[in-house]
């Protein structure tokens, strides 16, 4: 017996297929089909991520959720205003990826893990252009996320000689993210439980952490 005949989905019809139907956490999807980029684009995900508070969770503290975020494409703009702020300078897209890094919060404990990954970086013969710390509203968390909270940062890593193209970046740098985190959190770091690589791409970047949906907007 097929799934839509057992659990009574639509029949197949345009890009639907019943077939592919899973149970799995609320994720919703906003796109222009024209492939024009806009800050509406993210108020709009937001607001369907709040309509989805349902399928989230929480345990004893009801200002701790199980986890919410967003994926969106590089706001290239964005960081290269952002960069140049930090004193350094971003290449054009397609040039460069960004990693977005879950740290120890101690500094030293911090620069031990940024330090390996840079080592592995360079060793894929890509390099580290600049790092950016994430603002984060700690009032806004939960008091469990407040305990676990780690240092965000963002790391920008240029494309190196050798790699033809964008997706040849893509590649690489999916390649760097394997290597780093077995690496790190197999290393004798104090602290390398804390590193976590939520994305590292040249396309996108992902913002999340152990939040209610209300509270991503914060």
């Amino acid at each position: 017996m097929t799934m839509h005949q057992h659990r009574n989905f639509p029949r197949p019809q345009a890009l639907y297929d019943p077939a592919h139907e899973h149970d799995a956490c609320g994720v919703g999807f906003v796109v222009n089909i024209k492939g024009e980029r806009s800050h509406d684009i993210l108020v709009k995900g937001i607001e369907v991520l709040n309509n989805l508070t349902h399928r989230g969770a929480c345990g004893c503290d009801p200002t701790t959720g199980d986890g919410a975020g967003v994926l969106i494409q590089i706001p290239h703009e964005f960081f290269k205003r952002e960069a140049h702020s930090r004193g350094f300078d971003l290449p054009a897209p397609g040039e460069y990826g960004v990693g977005q890094v879950f740290l120890p919060l101690d500094p030293d404990k911090r620069a031990a893990c940024e330090a390996l990954f840079e080592r592995v970086v360079k060793e894929e013969g890509q390099r580290v252009l600049g790092w950016r710390t994430v603002p984060a509203v700690e009032s806004e968390c939960g008091t469990i996320a407040r305990r676990a909270l780690p240092e965000i940062r963002q790391v920008f890593v240029g494309r190196g000689a050798g790699i033809a193209d964008a997706e040849a970046l893509e590649r690489k740098l999916y390649v760097i993210r394997k290597r780093a985190y077995n690496e790190i959190r197999t290393s004798t770091i104090d602290g390398a439980e804390y590193w976590y690589l939520a994305s590292l791409s040249y396309k996108t970047i992902v913002y999340k952490g152990m939040l209610l949906t209300g509270q991503l907007q914060q």
